[in-house]
């Protein structure tokens, strides 16, 4: 098991939201790995300098980019989910069945997932 953060998660880690600083360290306790797409940190990072919250907190969080064949495995969701959303798609493709999802778009994860045929648990952030 694994917790994958999106975009709207990265973003709370940036404006120090406590219900999801807490979340963190109850995972980090459990020691369940931390994951998330390297275009959701795309989507969020403007300026290292004042973004030192979220640059401490990214050193914990295993990033994955789009590899050799995600592009077209995250265009297939696309399509099958009748979406446009290219880092919630690949977001949707790093979890795995009973993984933890914390999300600020708990509805299009979820219908991305479902696409997906995977069950696991959506945390709105």
């Amino acid at each position: 098991m694994k917790a994958i953060l999106d975009s709207g998660a990265l973003i709370a880690i940036d404006r120090r939201d406590r219900r999801v600083g807490a979340m963190l360290r109850v995972l980090q306790g459990r020691r369940i790995p931390l994951c998330t797409s390297s275009a959701a940190i795309a989507q969020v990072w403007r300026d290292g300098r004042r973004q030192a919250n979220l640059a401490r907190v990214l050193a914990g969080i295993a990033a994955r980019a789009l590899g050799p064949d995600d592009d077209r495995r995250t265009g297939e969701l696309l399509a099958a989910a009748r979406t446009d959303d290219v880092v919630d798609a690949h977001v949707a493709l790093l979890v795995a069945q009973g993984d933890d999802v914390l999300t600020s778009d708990p509805l299009d994860l979820r219908h991305l997932l479902d696409a997906r045929g995977v069950r696991a648990r959506i945390v709105a952030v």
